[in-house]
């Protein structure tokens, strides 16, 4: 089968992959869609060492798997578990001791015309969703996944920093809590996206220092960081929604001495996902920017990492 191919740093397109046999437990998807993620370029720089095919944004069709779900248009969870460790057994199965995570840790990914994931893993698309949307069912899911760590009021004054792909999405979620809500980014053009739902934005000079309760970082960048906790006020939260690729420098008094909250956060519901983008509570569409063939993967990255880009996808199959 075809698919791209990360091997020391390198990416290629491949057209010489094994099309992947599912274990017990596990279903075969032929892959329609799938989105490129900001931790698909960390990786392509080194964030984790991977070989491998990569992508975790996906939506497919069961062609391998229990009856009631082959011919099913599916997204899926990209952490597969044990169900046996401490975490599993706890109810936290995102951190797993032993998982493997699609296109990102010990398993071939979204990048390629099929993927094998565990069955409790997959969710069917409603019908309302179209295929496009659906493959922003994944962080759309890491986006409302700050609801289920912190607590949101009216009340509270939050802060988005980063106006990119995953800084759009985590806006446009927590804007349904009713919450006091600033995304501030570096592009008047994404901005407006926003705006257009009638969300308060601005540039970094729109922040006022110590002012916020809670504030997420979606930069991935020290800049970034730096803005989402200066404005934070004593006894306040600080949201990290992104990777980073390198190390990042902090002043850790500080945080003490405002006894700041640091909350780390990745991996959200599908359910809840997959509900608002059937009830278009969260518009997807202005964040696509590019579609390619997977035949033209290498570019598709290369557009990915233009200053600018939101979202690119790869159209793998029909």
């Amino acid at each position: 089968m075809k698919g791209l191919w990360l091997e020391n740093n390198q990416l290629q397109f491949r057209t010489d992959l094994d099309i992947p046999e599912p274990p017990p437990g596990e279903a075969r998807v032929r892959v329609l869609r799938a989105g490129i993620c900001n931790t698909d370029l960390e990786l392509l720089r080194g964030y984790y060492p991977y070989t491998g095919i990569l992508g975790h944004e996906f939506v497919g069709i069961v062609e391998q798997g229990p009856e009631h779900l082959v011919n099913q248009r599916v997204v899926g969870e990209i952490n597969a578990v044990c169900g046996k460790c401490r975490f599993c057994r706890s109810g936290k199965p995102t951190h797993c001791e032993n998982r493997t995570v699609l296109g990102i840790v010990n398993r071939h990914g979204a990048f390629a015309e099929y993927l094998c994931l565990p069955v409790e893993n997959l969710h069917c698309v409603p019908e309302n969703i179209s295929t496009e949307a659906a493959t922003f069912t994944e962080p759309v899911a890491a986006a409302l996944e700050i609801q289920q760590q912190v607590p949101l009021s009216a009340n509270d004054r939050v802060l988005v920093v980063g106006d990119g792909k995953l800084g759009q999405l985590v806006a446009q979620t927590l804007a349904l809590t009713g919450c006091d809500l600033l995304a501030v980014g570096r592009h008047r053009d994404k901005l407006a996206n926003l705006e257009a739902r009638g969300i308060k934005t601005g540039l970094a000079d729109a922040v006022t220092d110590r002012a916020f309760d809670i504030s997420v970082e979606c930069t991935g960048n020290p800049e970034g960081f730096a803005i989402a906790r200066r404005a934070l006020r004593p006894r306040g939260t600080l949201v990290l929604k992104s990777t980073y690729s390198g190390n990042l420098s902090l002043d850790a008094s500080s945080l003490v001495v405002d006894e700041i909250t640091l909350i780390g956060s990745r991996c959200g519901p599908f359910p809840a996902a997959l509900e608002l983008l059937a009830t278009g509570k969260v518009d997807v569409q202005p964040l696509i920017h590019a579609r390619y063939p997977l035949t033209q993967g290498l570019a598709a990255f290369e557009n990915a990492q233009s200053r600018g880009v939101l979202k690119v996808l790869l159209e793998i199959s029909h």
